[in-house]
């Protein structure tokens, strides 16, 4: 089957319910493989099977439960001009909230004003027409029905499907508190006192619902739009132009008219229009956009080159060799993206929780009306009909569906543009578990630059004769090992041999070649041993190898041992920095390699890993991953995203190690570009710190609930004559909501601290 994924913005979603009803919607629908919504990021993320449904029967679907659904050009609309596309979308939407807030304020000022004319030191001031009930009633009515009509049109389409969300408690509440205003100026007799006074009006609180849960949106609005603004500096660093060079002339053209293999010039102080090669000049480049490293980097002929990066002080000539969407700008955007429109486990329950939520709050706003009609004082209906509304108001779930992706997307976005890549919410929320951090040695703590730097040979074979049988066997392979022989001979001149007739590699441990009419064997002790070829007169010597951190290379010639290479790499700087930070944040260090257990504890010892598993060939590092997660442990993996890819596949968390322009390659769940070990702490802390406000969030969700809603109920007025107004009630709904989006911008500022 063949799937395809589209990502659609909705406007009109506001509450956990609204998210649930779409997701339930868009998974019941035939062809449609699952379905993600996302609140915080407004979109809608379907896979489906282009075969049995399309694109403009999912936005239809949407369209009918009573969102809107903005028209896209592509179904693969994920990257940098989908960046642009939101954030119209979400100007529009605060431009929209913030209309109708200002209309609505102007017609509720006058309203409270009239009814605050009976207070003695209030009312000289008041103009006696603003107390006319009718007055009252012509300034309500656009409130209520214009002002409110998202409210209406949102109730409508639950209505009509059977279910309940937040529209349908704010057009409930408002509704009876204006209903019955009009029925009182309409029929004043109906509600006529004992004492001939007048009947009570709640124009103002229908007007103040409206207009504070109005200025709640627009809050809202403008601080969600935050929450995305990491992914639009990203994608707002990609050049609009380019200076190409055809035919000898250099031509100024948009960027979108860049094809691979143009050849472009690049001035010093601009930025990079495309992923390229350098084919003449030379220059510092500033990559902190893309790997979150200050430093410079030097670049000249033949080396790699990103799109929108900065080109600090010497001109240079590129080949463009990506451009548009397989730019690693476009990737990181698109990933990015990705990321912050999944949800984190966490986010699943509060969904749970919302779909029962609002019915449940609308039986409780139902008894609470019964209650007090049975055992308050008189006017029980007023009483009643205060907390019935005040009920339905306070109780709005929004905060609980903005708690967790709101903090998701400022967490996601905050790490890429510090080089870490988090491939979403799942990710991000289990990161914050890991109890042990795996690290390759080659490549991860290493900088996976072999060289050869000592030869040992048997009595009858000098340096250069083991060098020359090696490198010969080696010829044909792509391990970094043999690379290094490769080299090693070709820079001491030594001669070549016949080229190899018969070649095989063991996975692992080495490889067997037939080079100049004889049989070699290149590798480690125990692919000797397998072939039983005797190194004891080598023994200490490798051994001495071993113990200073550098990896033996056996060669055997006819099954004769003839000599041993020391095959050593260096430390990356940062990885004592990155082991003392991780055991001192109560996280235990591990070493995987499948070198031998000598040379692994003493690369292990020079950066504080005392737990080694050695002679580990590619394919049991997974097997090994596991064994420690059957022992309990909650296991992040380190690697290359190449040959560990299975291990990193095991692994709670696999991280893998990118190097800026093979982002799009990488396996892991998350990816530090920059290739830096110091992000491994980098991405725990950052997702401890993520959850941590996750956490808050909820609280913050549920705690306005739990005490407000027994408030508006009156449960408390027996006891300390506290109960809570239905315009206090509406104030509170908003600003719950904006507090959750406010503490989550918290993380724009998150900033790893190096202990």
């Amino acid at each position: 089957m063949i799937s395809k994924r589209v990502e659609i913005p909705v406007i009109g979603m506001h509450c956990a319910a609204c998210v649930a009803r779409i997701e339930k919607r868009l998974s019941s629908m035939e062809g449609v493989i699952s379905a993600n919504v996302n609140l915080a990021t407004a979109r809608a993320s379907v896979d489906y099977d282009p075969s049995i449904t399309d694109i403009h029967k999912l936005r239809d679907a949407i369209v009918d439960l009573g969102y809107e659904v903005p028209e896209e050009d592509e179904e693969d609309n994920l990257g940098e001009d989908s960046v642009e596309r939101q954030r119209k979308v979400q100007q529009e939407d605060t431009k929209n909230w913030t209309h109708r807030f200002v209309v609505s304020a102007i017609l509720t000022a006058p309203i409270v004003l009239g009814m605050a004319a009976d207070l003695r030191w209030l009312g000289r001031f008041v103009p006696d027409v603003l107390a006319n009930p009718w007055i009252q009633l012509v300034l309500a009515t656009p409130v209520q029905f214009w002002a409110g009509k998202p409210f209406y049109k949102g109730a409508w389409a639950s209505l009509r499907h059977k279910t309940a969300d937040m529209n349908t408690l704010i057009a409930v509440g408002s509704s009876a508190a204006y209903f019955y205003s009009v029925a009182a100026v309409v029929f004043p007799h109906w509600f006529s006192t004992d004492h001939g006074g007048k009947p009570a009006l709640y124009f103002d609180t229908s007007a103040v619902i409206i207009t504070l849960i109005l200025l709640g949106r627009m809050l809202e609005s403008k601080a969600r739009g935050r929450t995305s603004e990491a992914v639009r500096r990203l994608a707002g660093l990609k050049p609009k132009t380019a200076r190409v060079i055809r035919s000898k002339d250099e031509i100024e053209v948009p960027i979108e008219q860049v094809v691979v293999g143009d050849i472009l010039l690049v001035k010093p102080g601009e930025r990079i229009p495309v992923d390229g090669v350098i084919v003449e000049g030379f220059s510092a480049v500033d990559e902190s956009m893309i790997t979150g490293e200050s430093v410079p980097v030097d670049k000249s002929v033949g080396d790699e080159v990103i799109g929108a990066t900065l080109n600090i002080n010497g001109a240079f000539i590129l080949r463009a060799e990506r451009v548009g969407k397989d730019t690693v700008l476009a990737q990181i955007v698109r990933m990015v993206e990705e990321a912050q429109g999944s949800k984190a486990p966490v986010q699943r329950m509060a969904d749970v929780i919302a779909s029962y939520f609002v019915p449940a709050v609308v039986v409780v706003a139902v008894l609470a009306f019964v209650g007090w009609m049975i055992l308050g004082s008189a006017p029980v209906i007023n009483q009643a009909l205060m907390s019935f509304i005040a009920v339905l108001i306070v109780a709005c779930p929004c905060a609980l569906g903005l708690a967790t992706p709101t903090a998701v997307m400022v967490g996601t976005g905050r790490g890429a543009e510090q080089g870490i890549l988090i491939k979403g919410g799942e990710a991000l929320e289990r990161a914050h578990k890991v109890t042990m951090v795996v690290f390759d040695k080659t490549g991860t703590l290493t900088k996976g630059e072999l060289s050869v730097d000592d030869v040992a040979a048997v009595q009858g074979f000098d340096s250069d004769d083991v060098l020359k049988y090696a490198a010969a066997a080696e010829k044909m392979s792509e391990h970094p090992i043999g690379k290094a022989l490769v080299e090693a001979a070709r820079s001491r001149g030594v001669e070549d041999l016949e080229p190899v007739k018969m070649f095989k590699a063991f996975v692992g441990e080495g490889v067997e070649a037939e080079v100049d009419g004889k049989m070699v064997l290149v590798g480690s002790r125990r692919l000797m041993d397998t072939f039983g070829v005797d190194f004891t007169e080598l023994d200490k010597v490798a051994e001495r190898f071993a113990a200073e951190g550098r990896t033996p290379v056996y060669v055997a010639v006819e099954s004769r041992a003839v000599g041993v290479a020391a095959v050593s790499d260096s430390l990356k700087d940062g990885s004592l920095e990155a082991v003392g930070e991780l055991r001192r944040m109560g996280i235990q260090v591990a070493m995987i390699t499948g070198d031998s257990l000598r040379t692994a504890k003493a690369v292990a010892g020079q950066v504080g890993i005392d737990q080694v598993l050695a002679e580990t060939p590619p394919q049991n590092k997974a097997n090994e991953i596991i064994r420690l997660q059957k022992e309990g442990q909650t296991v992040a993996m380190v690697g290359d995203g190449i040959n560990d890819a299975p291990a990193l596949a095991s692994a709670d968390i696999g991280i893998a190690i990118g190097t800026g322009t093979d982002v799009a390659m990488e396996t892991g769940d998350i990816t530090l570009v920059s290739g830096d070990i110091i992000g491994v702490p980098a991405a725990i802390s950052l997702s401890r710190r993520t959850m941590q406000i996750v956490k808050q969030n909820l609280f913050l969700s549920f705690i306005y609930n739990v005490l407000l809603i027994p408030m508006a109920a009156g449960v408390f007025y027996p006891i300390w004559g506290v109960k809570l107004s239905p315009m206090w009630a509406a104030a509170a709904m908003s600003l719950s909501s904006v507090s959750v989006v406010t503490n989550s911008l918290r993380l724009r500022g998150w900033q790893h601290k190096r202990l």
